[in-house]
């Protein structure tokens, strides 16, 4: 006997991967009983993300901000560490 499954998604997420599925001579059912039969022989839930071009310009300028050593100076005292970032006249190191 099959089971029904139901679940909210948002509906241009489905409409696409419905065509996506289309486009490959499948059902969206067909795909989500590939996803679910692969979780269950594997334990597994393996998900792949893209980041955004905000995360990505974050992480460009965070890895600019470390090679020229504009860098946050290191703390035993988590008082201290949070004095140095309420305090507009901080400086960094470097």
């Amino acid at each position: 006997m099959d089971a029904v499954i139901n679940f909210k998604t948002d509906n241009q997420v489905k409409a696409r991967a419905q065509k996506i599925a289309a486009g490959l001579g499948l059902s969206l059912s067909g795909i989500l009983n590939v996803y679910l039969r692969d979780f269950v022989r594997s334990k597994s839930l393996y998900v792949s993300l893209q980041p955004s071009a905000k995360l990505l310009g974050v992480i460009k300028q965070a890895e600019d901000d470390l090679r020229q050593g504009n860098t946050s100076p290191t703390f035993s005292d988590v008082g201290k560490a949070i004095g140095w970032l309420d305090n507009k006249n901080r400086k960094y190191e470097g």
